[in-house]
């Protein structure tokens, strides 16, 4: 999907009046901010289904669902970077909101890390973890519904793009869109596939480590006395 995207990219897709070819990083920038912001949310739900159930699956899925949006939102600042420095002549617009309110999600879930690895009780460890997931992401929607209300900011709207613009722009972002999707679910399943096994991995260990010592135990009381 993304090597479709990519072509229609560089193929299909016409350059903008105005900006020219720089402005196919939309195809990137855009997709790749709604699908980081939508993870966040759904990290949420994760949090919320931990917090009910207690099940450890659920905190999992949380914090590998934060690590992959968090990934991705590096990719969106790098981008939106360059897309500004070719289109403003500034790599960062202080009085965008848009931009700016991505940097304060970004760093806010900058700090689930620090926050998380400071408390040594497991338990406490995933329970408080789940309720900055839900907390953050409460306001990943409410941070960017302030901006919308916003009286004006120079950054493009993506709903006033794709539906004004011709129908190879939208089918471009669609596809581009879709591919970021499957990325971002291909690349969770793969680092919960590696957790999964790196705690198998573990728990094999402490069995083998505490078979040894077991017949360590056997060895030494059925050796003969002098």
């Amino acid at each position: 999907m993304l090597t479709l995207a990519f072509a229609l990219v560089f193929f299909y897709a016409p350059n903008d009046a105005d900006q020219g070819f720089i402005f196919k990083i939309f195809y990137v920038h855009v997709p790749l901010a709604i699908v980081a912001l939508v993870g966040f949310v759904v990290a949420a739900v994760f949090g919320a289904l931990h917090l009910r159930s207690q099940e450890s699956k659920w905190d999992m899925r949380s914090y590998v669902t934060i690590h992959i949006s968090v990934i991705f939102a590096v990719g969106v600042l790098v981008t939106g970077s360059i897309w500004a420095r070719a289109s403003w002549g500034h790599w960062f617009v202080w009085d965008e909101p848009m931009l700016v309110s991505f940097l304060i999600v970004f760093l806010l879930y900058a700090t689930y890390w620090p926050l998380r690895f400071s408390i040594e009780d497991k338990e406490k460890q995933s329970r408080y973890a789940s309720v900055f997931a839900i907390v953050a992401g409460a306001f990943v929607p409410l941070n960017f519904a302030a901006v919308r209300m916003a009286e004006s900011f120079t950054h493009p709207q993506t709903a006033t793009t794709t539906t004004s613009a011709p129908a190879s722009v939208t089918l471009t972002f669609l596809v581009a869109l879709a591919g970021m999707a499957l990325l971002f679910v291909t690349l969770c399943k793969y680092e919960m596939a590696s957790k999964h096994a790196t705690f198998r991995l573990r728990a094999l260990r402490r069995r083998l480590a505490g078979d040894e010592d077991e017949l360590s135990m056997t060895g030494r009381s059925a050796a003969p006395q002098l």
